[in-house]
């Protein structure tokens, strides 16, 4: 026997690295998954989930970033900062545009502050001039914020009153001064008063949270969590086909219970929940990371204040992003439920460099391994023309996954199309790029999100039914599988769950 114990040693020991191996490397060609999105649920998007918007008190139209113009009724001209900000604002305009547009950040319910095209904030000189010269601000700097006063029979007739107390006023030559007494009559001949034009408003979570404020904003959003996404919905899940889920979550979820002003906590005990409600219906769970610290993009869903995108452009931001990735995948991990984290959901390129998001990628992927074998998905640039650009970066990684996003929707291209071109698009153009992707020892490929909608304004049920067969069937190719978005929304070929109900889709 004593002969037979280092024989034993030896076969433990490769039994050991055996295991070790093992987990290293996820299963190189997994069954692919069919999955919904739970898009609006724990990172708002105010189209899909309007009613959410509905109990903010005062000014819910102009929430962080609110792009609003501003026109002199005395001048009949907007007010413009010239180059784009730098120097004085004057009522110079006959026409609106990108220097005649205004970002708003809201600090209380009726004052703001104001950021020009080159992202200035608007404030006084020295002899109280309108001017845009800084480039820095914060919610408790009063140099910078103004208050607008709306007319009760005509909301979009304002003053403003700037931060030394007096109103704005147009002089006859369009200077823009704070001089302006409080009376008024409210009239065409009072140069304090402004036209102001609603040009684009932001819905996400930012906004949802600081216009309802610290009282209000907690119980609103626990009721939508509670709500929105419940225990049914994942029964419903694994009763008609769909085995897996992707889950948006936003940077401030790893705060738990007290993240950074306006985002109040909560949301963590919702994606608890989810994943017990997965295990119960053997339904996988991808997380995915749809808002990173600094934003990634410029919409709603990476949860920018004002549609500025800084993500990336220093390695603080970087870094604040692979904390998140730690935290979410130590958490997880242990969970039988825990399919993938998906690390950047839809960066946006030129904003986003290759040479960052690749450097953060690499990060992130250290960090999930650190904790598990689950596959680590990496979402391409937008705005790029080369989809193969991370195949061979990725390649590099083992459980590595592509994640690719298919609309035939939001460019000029799908516009004049009709149903059987789009058909013919997915069959076509779409089955090509995935086999282009698709190449020995890479990547895994997703097609993150798809959806039965295009841009023909009179197609019937039976065309919907064409185009959602013809999008299963190639979709159906990608190698890692694909998610839906998503399964609830007020527009209806949006919602996975009233397509199905309906018959428009059947897996």
């Amino acid at each position: 026997m004593e002969s037979q114990l280092p024989v034993l040693v030896l076969l433990l020991s490769c039994l050991i690295l055996i295991s070790q191996s093992a987990k290293a490397a996820p299963n190189p060609s997994p069954t692919p998954i069919k999955a919904v999105n739970l898009g609006g649920w724990l990172v708002t998007e105010g189209w899909i989930t309007p009613n959410l918007f509905d109990e903010i008190p005062v000014n819910k139209d102009l929430l962080d970033g609110t792009q609003i113009q501003l026109k002199s009724v005395t001048k009949n001209n907007y007010l413009s900062a010239n180059n784009g900000g730098g120097s004085a604002i004057l009522a110079s305009q006959s026409s609106a545009s990108g220097w005649e547009t205004f970002n708003l950040w809201r600090i209380t319910e009726t004052t703001f502050q104001f950021r020009v095209f080159n992202w200035q904030f608007l404030g006084l000189d020295d002899q109280d001039n309108l001017v845009a010269t800084s480039t820095s601000s914060s919610d408790s700097d009063s140099s910078h914020t103004f208050e607008i006063v709306r007319n009760d029979d005509d909301p979009n007739r304002i003053r403003i009153r700037a931060p030394n107390g007096s109103f704005l006023e147009v002089k006859p030559e369009g200077l823009v001064t704070a001089d302006y007494s409080e009376d008024t009559n409210w009239g065409d001949d009072d140069p304090s008063i402004f036209l102001l034009t609603n040009v684009r408003q932001l819905q996400g979570e930012f906004q949802v949270t600081n216009g309802y404020g610290p009282d209000k904003a907690p119980s609103a959003m626990m009721n939508h969590w509670n709500n929105f996404i419940v225990e049914d919905d994942f029964k419903f899940m694994s009763e008609n086909g769909l085995n897996a889920v992707r889950i948006p979550v936003g940077w401030w979820i790893r705060f738990d219970q007290n993240p950074p002003h306006p985002f109040v906590g909560g949301s963590l005990q919702a994606l608890d929940n989810a994943f017990s409600w997965a295990e119960e219906y053997n339904v996988k769970v991808i997380i995915n990371l749809q808002a990173a610290p600094g934003s990634q993009n410029v919409w709603d869903h990476s949860g920018t204040r004002d549609g500025t995108q800084s993500w990336g452009k220093t390695d603080d931001t970087i870094k604040e992003t692979v904390v998140v990735i730690d935290f979410l995948t130590s958490r997880y991990a242990n969970r039988s439920g825990l399919y993938a984290i998906e690390l950047l959901n839809e960066p946006l390129a030129p904003g986003v460099t290759l040479d960052r998001l690749e450097k953060y990628y690499k990060a992130g992927y250290d960090t999930v391994r650190k904790y598990s074998d689950v596959y680590v998905i990496m979402s391409n640039r937008l705005s790029i023309r080369n989809p193969t650009e991370l195949i061979q970066f990725a390649s590099g990684f083992s459980g590595s996954v592509i994640d690719v996003h298919y609309y035939n929707l939001f460019s000029t291209l799908f516009e004049d199309m009709t149903v059987q071109q789009n058909i013919d698009y997915v069959k076509k153009y779409r089955a090509y790029t995935i086999k282009s992707l698709t190449v020995p020892n890479g990547p895994l490929i997703f097609i993150g999100e798809w959806v039965d909608e295009m841009d023909v304004s009179d197609a019937s049920k039976d065309d919907y039914q064409r185009f959602g067969v013809a999008q299963l069937e190639v979709y159906g190719k990608a190698t890692f599988g694909w998610s839906y978005w998503t399964l609830k929304n007020v527009e209806i070929h949006w919602s996975l769950e009233w397509m199905i109900k309906n018959e428009y889709i059947t897996l």
